[in-house]
């Protein structure tokens, strides 16, 4: 059995409930949609307007020298063996924005409208890492690219406002790019751990701090329901 993962999966959800992860993945049992803030989706829809077809360059100087294309493709990876597993794994979602430099090569990049913290390099480099194996290793007919040479996260954090000539209010923010340091064999160490609980035959202990199981456990003890 090969197991479909989303790379976003990889991150918040895997982090706040292992037990969550693994319903969802095993059984596409999925916790309830929250309705997500329409303006951070419009932020974001602009980034990648604005950056698309811009020099690398310009959108950050330690950058090597090419072109911001392909924002909002889709991937779909060949399966991933990991040696003492008996199951796979393959990865499917939307890439951010790609970057594709002048010497052949490629970049996974995700925008990011917050304050750039260091952990976020090893926390999104999870779901930067799954984008790269998927586009250097496309399942056949799906989107291929590569050699990927880097991965990193372009972060905005607005911290002061203008007003234009025609009335209209502007956001001005600093500008960071975390370099997400390529580390496949970390990752195929991380991909392991997260083999060990799919491949489990009951699903692993929720997360204490998981309100999403503690509201299913309340409605399970419940008398009346």
């Amino acid at each position: 059995m090969a197991y479909r993962l989303s790379p976003s999966d990889l991150t918040f959800l895997w982090d706040e409930c292992q037990r969550c992860f693994y319903l969802k993945v095993k059984f596409n049992f999925k916790r309830p949609a929250i309705p997500f803030p329409s303006i951070f989706t419009a932020i974001d829809g602009l980034m990648k307007k604005y950056f698309q077809g811009m020099s690398t360059q310009r959108m950050h100087p330690s950058l090597p020298a090419g072109v911001v294309q392909f924002g909002g493709r889709r991937v779909h990876s060949m399966p991933v063996e990991l040696p003492g597993h008996p199951e796979s794994c393959y990865f499917f979602g939307n890439v951010d924005s790609l970057l594709a430099f002048e010497d052949g090569t490629y970049g996974v990049v995700d925008f990011k409208t917050s304050e750039p913290k260091a952990q976020h390099v090893g926390f999104y480099g999870r779901q930067l890492h799954a984008y790269t194996y998927a586009l250097e290793n496309p399942s056949p007919g799906k989107l291929g690219l590569g050699p990927v040479s880097r991965l990193g996260l372009f972060v905005v954090k607005p911290d002061a406002m203008t007003q234009l000539e025609d009335g209209r209010i502007a956001y001005l923010g600093e500008v960071t790019w975390l370099e997400v340091p390529r580390d496949d064999t970390r990752y195929v160490a991380f991909l392991d751990q997260v083999m060990n609980i799919l491949e489990q035959e009951d699903p692993p202990p929720a997360n204490e701090t998981c309100t999403w199981c503690q509201y299913r456990q309340q409605a399970r003890d419940h008398p009346d329901f």
